[in-house]
């Protein structure tokens, strides 16, 4: 849809991107770069309301969530201050609710990591009922599971019992999942 067509952007080419990722923050701001944009790279919630505060940008890539917080409130202040910002919400662990909620405070749309620059950029120029191309190369339904074991995992604060009763798993089950590599 888009790669490298900066006319689509329109004049204000300004994007802020929150993420407390920092290899990846950096690898999206040089690839936004290169794409056209005029990225402004935050760490944190409140480091991206900074920004929003400043000057409001016309699009926006915010993880939902970060360090010091949800990301949603990064996306709800930029709704208030400029009502035309096209937003992506990206998270490493997506879930119909979330999706859902980050729609209803103003998001354009909504990826699960990994995604990569060109899904980003195409989700940020969609207009109107067009949608984005299906990404390349998505992650595989096993992956997915996976990702979502890590994740519970890592909010129990990697106990194994507390992890098996969130998810209404075995305890054996999930460290037989746990002890084996990610699936590709």
């Amino acid at each position: 849809m888009v790669d490298g067509n900066n006319a689509e952007l329109g004049q204000d080419r300004s994007l802020l991107l929150v993420d407390d990722d920092v290899p990846f923050l950096t690898r999206l701001a040089r690839a936004m770069e290169k794409r056209g944009f005029e990225p402004q790279a935050a760490e944190t919630v409140a480091a991206g309301r900074a920004i929003v505060q400043s000057s409001a940008p016309a699009y926006a890539v915010i993880d939902l969530r970060l360090e010091d917080g949800s990301g949603l409130d990064v996306v709800e202040l930029l709704r208030e201050k400029r009502a035309d910002a096209r937003i992506v919400v990206l998270t490493g662990y997506g879930a119909i609710a979330t999706a859902v909620a980050a729609v209803k405070m103003g998001a354009t749309d909504y990826l699960a990591k990994p995604a990569d620059a060109t899904d980003i950029t195409n989700a940020l120029l969609a207009r109107g009922e067009d949608l984005p191309p299906p990404p390349e190369n998505p992650m595989s339904a096993d992956r997915v599971r996976w990702e979502h074991i890590q994740r519970v995992y890592e909010l129990c604060d990697r106990n194994v019992s507390e992890t098996a009763r969130r998810l209404n798993m075995h305890r054996r089950t999930l460290q037989r999942i746990l002890a084996k590599r990610s699936p590709r």
